[in-house]
């Protein structure tokens, strides 16, 4: 089981615990328009870190965006290993035949 599977699998069981006890259940009973709004400010932090070319704070922020992003999926009960199956679809596609096929 790699970290990620690990930090899901954490988020996955603080949903309905006690946002007093829970930065992740707190994050959660906020609903998910709350999540997906936090996911989006670390993102810019992270793209902020990359314009600026400092490697460790992007690598912090990029795990930042990576919880959060976690985060929002499941407020949306979305798992990992959904996103995980369908990357494993989209695997051996060009990615601009992927994107041709979306429209």
């Amino acid at each position: 089981m790699t970290a990620l599977d690990r930090l899901a699998a954490t988020i996955a069981a603080r949903k309905g615990a006690d946002p007093d006890t829970s930065w992740t259940a707190k994050l959660l009973s906020k609903g998910p328009e709350k999540c997906a709004e936090k996911f989006g400010e670390e993102a810019v932090e992270a793209i902020i870190e990359a314009v600026k070319g400092d490697r460790d704070r992007l690598t912090a922020e990029a795990a930042d965006v990576l919880y959060h992003l976690l985060v929002m999926l499941a407020a949306r009960d979305v798992t990992l290993a959904d996103v995980l199956a369908e990357l494993e679809r989209r695997e051996g596609t060009s990615g601009l035949a992927e994107k041709a096929a979306r429209g």
